[in-house]
């Protein structure tokens, strides 16, 4: 199965976040990369799964809301 490694500048418009952005989080260690000489690679499984823990974070963390009846 072929991985895919998608660059700095890709993860960045996939996440729809600035390239300073992600290159701030992945130096912080915030979200998944490696770097191959000076550059950021990240698979994007590790990408999709860091989304999938950040979501359940944001669930845990925001009351939900009652719907309210009509």
């Amino acid at each position: 199965m072929k991985e895919d490694i998608l660059t700095l500048k890709e993860i960045a418009e996939y996440l729809k976040m600035s390239e300073r952005t992600i290159y701030g989080y992945a130096q912080q260690g915030k979200l998944p990369g490696i770097k191959v000489g000076s550059a950021w690679r990240f698979r994007r499984s590790d990408i999709d799964q860091w989304l999938e823990y950040q979501r359940q974070l944001t669930e845990q963390s925001t009351p939900k809301r009652k719907k309210v009846k009509e």
